[in-house]
């Protein structure tokens, strides 16, 4: 199954709080400005990176699973290789996070299907920070 325009437009217009896995600390780095934007818009962001004790003003955990003892978490946002991501569809799962989206160059077909299994929806390959511009340009 195909990511989808409507599939994006539902998890843009559905879900404000996003855990990043993979978010670094380092304002250069896709992952920093990408969770700048999302937060500059509304969106409640919660760093995942076991290397940080702060991003963008918010707390980072080391793990998904640590920051649903915390937080409720709707989508996760994976900057990640695609090799890594398995663990990290595995984790959103049991969390019951409801959407996974893996940014642009990643992507990992068997750990999609698995989260869409479970009823997750699923984006690959794709930038949230040009899907969200281009979905409210149109809107």
């Amino acid at each position: 199954m195909p990511d989808t325009a409507v599939t994006m437009a539902e998890i843009l217009d559905k879900y404000r709080t996003v855990a990043v896995v993979g978010l670094s600390p380092k304002p250069h780095r896709d992952s920093y400005e990408v969770s700048r934007y999302m937060q500059a818009h509304g969106w409640r962001i919660i760093p995942i990176n076991p290397n940080a004790s702060e991003i963008l003003g918010e707390t980072a955990y080391p793990s998904l699973t640590e920051a649903a003892r915390h937080h409720t978490i709707e989508l996760v946002n994976v900057f990640r290789n695609s090799a890594d991501v398995p663990p990290v569809a595995t984790e959103a799962i049991a969390i019951g996070a409801k959407a996974l989206w893996l940014q642009l160059g990643i992507s990992n077909e068997e750990a999609a299907q698995q989260a869409r299994t479970a009823g997750l929806q699923v984006v690959q390959n794709r930038c949230l920070l040009v899907e969200h511009r281009n979905h409210h340009r149109g809107a």
